[in-house]
């Protein structure tokens, strides 16, 4: 993959001895790249969650079936997929290219160990593209700005904006609208923004204990109910069935249709919006 690699910064030391969100995802999801301090807030967070390592592979398996909407649907061939941690399978160019060959895709993500593993495990078709960007969402223009971004896409012609398990680690006071804002206005009408995010709203007690496990690590995390989720879609439209538990956006989109799993199983409002 070395032609669809780069780096916005130099290599930054990787320090195992904190937690840190992508690898305690990475645990969750039954990954190897995850150290003792990731084990443990992953544990920690499950003594109040149980069913956590669900909801994970939940929220995961939404982003196949939100790519498949997009590319199938959607006609989006373009993908901006910010925060995107540490690379597995069924990563959004996997999906993207199996429907469409051509599709491009340019990841983003601050966590070092995210950039040292993308290289190894980040690959693309011929025909498409694939690029990763070290970069922090709080810097929005340091995404938009990279040459690799237009490099690779087309902000002439619709782009989906993958927000996908992010924005909880963004507190009100980052101004969260504001930085989505930035992302929308710079992508072209036809363009799409594709958010989960977990709640408080199905128990708020076990949230706020899990709130508090990831603070007291270090990791700013801030669940939002469904309303103020629906405020990070600010100039979208959402589309069909809108705002919904991540466990039953559009499951007919999965490889195996099942029926709809149970609203509360995941802890995790999901949509995609149309940018008119």
């Amino acid at each position: 993959m070395s032609d669809n690699y780069i780096s916005t910064q130099p290599p930054t030391k990787i320090d195992i001895t904190v937690a840190h969100e992508a690898r305690v995802y990475d645990y969750w999801l039954g990954g190897k790249d995850n150290y003792p301090a990731d084990r443990a807030l992953g544990d920690a967070i499950a003594e109040h969650i149980p069913t956590i390592k669900t909801m994970a592979r939940a929220n995961r398996a939404f982003l196949t079936r939100a790519v498949r909407y997009l590319v199938g649907e959607a006609g989006i061939t373009q993908f901006l997929d910010i925060g995107t941690g540490i690379p597995t399978a069924g990563n959004t160019h996997e999906v993207a290219q199996r429907l469409d060959p051509a599709a491009r895709i340019v990841y983003v993500d601050k966590d070092p160990i995210v950039l040292a593993h993308a290289r190894a495990l980040m690959s693309s078709t011929s025909q498409g593209r694939t690029r990763f960007v070290h970069a922090d969402l709080h810097d929005p223009r340091s995404i938009l700005d990279h040459p690799a971004l237009a490099d690779t896409l087309d902000l002439t012609k619709p782009v989906a904006i993958m927000l996908v398990a992010i924005m909880m680690y963004f507190r009100d006071s980052d101004h969260p609208e504001e930085i989505i804002g930035t992302l929308l206005d710079a992508v072209p009408s036809g363009s799409h923004l594709v958010i989960t995010h977990p709640t408080a709203d199905f128990d708020a007690a076990a949230m706020a204990a899990v709130t508090a496990a990831a603070e007291a690590s270090g990791i700013a995390f801030h669940p939002r109910s469904q309303a103020d989720t629906a405020t990070l879609f600010t100039g979208t439209t959402l589309v069909d069935p809108g705002l919904v538990p991540v466990a039953t956006w559009r499951p007919e989109l999965t490889d195996r249709p099942t029926p709809v799993t149970k609203a509360d199983s995941a802890w995790y409002w999901a949509g995609i919006g149309h940018k008119p």
